[in-house]
């Protein structure tokens, strides 16, 4: 509240406006805005909400971490057009069994490919004998057989799943599932006419979701410094749980605590990077240059800047530490250009205006 902005003449008018902003050479945002790795703020239900308007979610690791790699997974699989791995059901199953799946996994859906236990298509299940009414039947008994299907082949898709897609549908009125087929009849990919709406909708819309080159929503995850009982960091650990995220296709992980230069993260993050040279390091917190060279040297892409100016945060109160946020990001801004990384200012927005206060010296706030 101590600083404000002042205007300068400007041609630009606020629909030309550009928002965007890049975490790293792989990692760009339509929105300045991540919202934070804490435990009561975001899993995948606020990380696509995130995406989808642009921004970018840290899923927090409160959890264990097969959850959260679940968690990322929800988020990746969340309208990206051609699905390569749908959720399929075997004929010989119940119905009552796909129910309980549905139920146990949370799903959203109730339609499923029908394949063998090769990975042939045998048919569609639909979701209007998915009731509890059949729960004895048979899947084979009820679904939809393959020779009633209108399929597509791969090679017909190759280029671009989405206008085949939208052709696909234009041309086969009623049909909202386009199942995918290789030469040997086995199930490829499905896409729905749904997902073709709001993708092909994207286009015509000001909000523009944050999404990667697969046209997936980008998201990020938290991940905690696991260590032995002698106090080492449980490397192998930490790889193989990296690891799973970077197979479900994570964005970024979150390297950070409230007092991040120190030799611990700077482990941490070596760590992760000699393991995934290419993956989005994101690390803090800091509050001083020092602190941004050091995390920048260790390979950090993107730095955190902040100690204490959030509205719950007790740092300050607690531990007596802390730099006023905006002096903070002024001197961690001048190293962040010196050694060609962002920086992210974590807390102390409680006002609109603090995001463009912030953004003067930031590439993107939390």
């Amino acid at each position: 509240d101590d600083v404000s902005l002042a205007t300068l003449y400007s041609e630009i008018l606020p629909k030309d406006a550009d928002t965007a902003t890049a975490l790293s050479e792989s990692l760009r945002l339509q929105i300045p805005i991540i919202s934070s790795d804490m435990d009561t703020v975001t899993e995948s239900r606020m990380a696509i909400a995130m995406a989808l308007n642009g921004g970018l979610g840290l899923i927090h690791y409160n959890m264990l971490p097969k959850d959260q790699v679940k968690e990322v997974a929800r988020v990746k699989r969340h309208i990206h057009g051609l699905i390569q791995d749908p959720i399929t059901v075997t004929p010989d199953q119940l119905i009552g069994d796909v129910l309980a799946m549905i139920e146990q996994r949370k799903f959203s859906f109730s339609t499923f490919p029908v394949v063998d236990a090769a990975g042939r298509l045998e048919g569609l299940l639909s979701g209007n004998v998915v009731k509890d009414r059949y729960k004895t039947k048979k899947v084979a008994d009820v679904m939809t057989p393959r020779a009633q299907l209108i399929t597509e082949s791969e090679e017909a898709i190759a280029q671009d799943p989405i206008k085949a897609a939208d052709r696909f549908f234009t041309a086969h009125v009623g049909i909202n599932k386009m199942l995918v087929v290789d030469k040997a009849g086995n199930l490829r990919g499905l896409v729905t006419s749904t997902d073709v709406e709001k993708i092909t909708g994207e286009a015509k819309s000001r909000r523009k979701p944050a999404r990667d080159a697969q046209f997936r929503l980008v998201v990020g995850a938290a991940i905690a410094p696991v260590r032995k009982p002698n106090g080492e960091l449980d490397r192998d650990k930490i790889v193989t749980h990296v690891g799973h995220l970077v197979e479900e296709q994570i964005d970024a992980v979150a390297i950070s605590t409230a007092h991040g230069h120190t030799a611990g993260v700077g482990e941490m993050v070596k760590l992760v990077r000699a393991a995934f040279p290419q993956l989005t390091i994101i690390a803090g917190n800091v509050t001083s240059a020092a602190g941004v060279d050091f995390l920048a040297a260790s390979g950090a892409d993107t730095i955190k800047v902040g100690q204490g100016p959030g509205s719950i945060c007790t740092t300050r109160v607690v531990a007596g530490v802390g730099i006023p946020q905006l002096t903070a990001l002024y001197v961690a801004s001048i190293a962040a250009r010196q050694r060609g990384v962002r920086i992210l200012a974590d807390g102390g927005i409680t006002k609109s205006g603090d995001i463009v206060k912030a953004l003067t010296l930031a590439d993107a706030v939390i």
